[in-house]
């Protein structure tokens, strides 16, 4: 059904940096699976076999959580429009905060955000291309700029103040080292 690849080509880069969205998949060894949605520019493919994304404030931090207790992480892009696919990117990854060096090394791949809280790296080991022949035509209107106005708004302190309150544990209670 499938086809596997050990690398990144020069299309499948193609289709990634071509989409609007994606989806982030984490799970520690316990605990719940999660599965979270994310937009804007906010991914680099930096090799054939490393990605990067910004992780952005948000109202929870599941993924930081489940990488401390298991590095596996999935990323899959789907064709919204155009020719049906599927792709998702399987490897292990490494989380950076703002007080770490490779955190001030990516930003500046990225747009100015005042909701930055992470960088993930990826080391991707697989690529799996598949139909997509189920997956809905949808049109992209725009780019929804709600939580970057929020986050523009907020402010450095309010977001540090929010983060102590909402993003140092998971909701199974892991620890995401936000703060440390």
């Amino acid at each position: 059904m499938g086809k596997k690849f050990a690398s990144i080509d020069v299309e499948q880069r193609t289709f990634i940096e071509n989409q609007h969205i994606f989806f982030v998949g984490t799970a520690a060894c316990e605990g719940r699976v999660n599965v979270s949605p994310k937009g804007t520019d906010s991914l680099k493919v930096i090799t054939e076999n490393k990605v990067i994304w910004l992780n952005l404030t948000g109202s929870g931090n599941e993924t930081a959580a489940h990488l401390l207790k298991n590095a596996r992480m999935t990323l899959m892009f789907c064709a919204f429009d155009g020719k049906p696919k599927i792709l998702r990117l399987y490897g292990n990854a490494k989380i950076y905060h703002k007080r770490d060096e490779a955190f001030q090394v990516y930003i500046e791949l990225f747009p100015k955000n005042a909701g930055a809280r992470q960088i993930i790296e990826m080391d991707v080991d697989l690529v799996q291309v598949s139909c997509g022949f189920a997956v809905p035509f949808m049109d992209y209107k725009e780019e929804r700029n709600t939580l970057n106005d929020w986050a523009e708004n907020q402010g450095e302190e309010k977001i540090k103040e929010y983060w102590k309150h909402k993003n140092t544990r998971s909701i199974d209670g892991f620890e995401t080292n936000i703060l440390n």
